[in-house]
């Protein structure tokens, strides 16, 4: 899936990746070919802007479709997202992962778009149920109650992340799925290490009490 009308054409598989970046650890690796990425973006090479959204673009529309819970305008935010990063690319600074300043604009660009949805009628949870099963269509080898009952828990699941307070669900999201580490996620959202574990805490907490019903089943 790539995002459209943002990038140009070209050969999909161009790197810039060395054999001293293969070298290192593969988030080594990941964060070198993204800096380099970036430092060729500067000089306006749209291949390396290319390979950058290829890169990234699954993790982007995945994290910004859990935090709104609505599939419909995820390619479009995530669209906002790139746009963003190739319009600043010369501010960039690659003092940390390119990750970090990437997941701080997708933050940014999803707190505002729920306020602005906030402001209007929130989506209906048949609407949401909707969306869930455009994102996860059913496995037609499984077993039909199988089917239905996974189902019916991961739209629970998906639910009860979005009852969330918006920092515990982006922290949820960005640890959970994402895998990143506590002091990324400090650094996206603007906190200590110690306050990103108080969220996932209460989160968590929250979750199990939510779920409690289903995990019994």
């Amino acid at each position: 899936m790539l995002i459209k009308h943002m990038v140009l054409s070209g050969n999909p598989h161009f790197s810039y990746v060395t054999e001293e970046t293969q070298a290192h650890s593969q988030i080594d690796a990941d964060t070198a070919i993204d800096h380099q990425l970036m430092a060729a973006i500067t000089t306006g090479d749209h291949r390396a802007f290319r390979q950058l959204v290829e890169r990234h673009q699954n993790a982007v529309v995945g994290t910004v479709s859990k935090m709104l819970g609505n599939a419909n305008d995820s390619e479009d935010i995530a669209q906002q997202v790139f746009i963003r990063v190739w319009k600043h690319a010369k501010r960039y600074k690659p003092d940390n992962k390119f990750t970090t300043y990437l997941y701080t604009i997708v933050r940014n660009l999803v707190y505002n778009e729920s306020r602005r949805r906030s402001r209007k009628k929130t989506v209906s949870s048949d609407q949401r149920e909707e969306d869930y099963h455009l994102q996860h269509p059913a496995d037609s080898s499984a077993q039909p109650d199988s089917t239905l009952l996974n189902a019916e828990l991961r739209l629970a699941i998906d639910t009860a992340i979005q009852n969330l307070p918006e920092n515990q669900r982006m922290a949820v999201i960005l640890r959970r799925y994402e895998n990143l580490p506590y002091e990324e996620i400090a650094q996206v959202l603007g906190a200590t290490v110690p306050a990103v574990k108080s969220l996932l805490f209460r989160a968590r907490t929250t979750l199990r009490e939510t779920l409690a019903d289903y995990m019994e089943k």
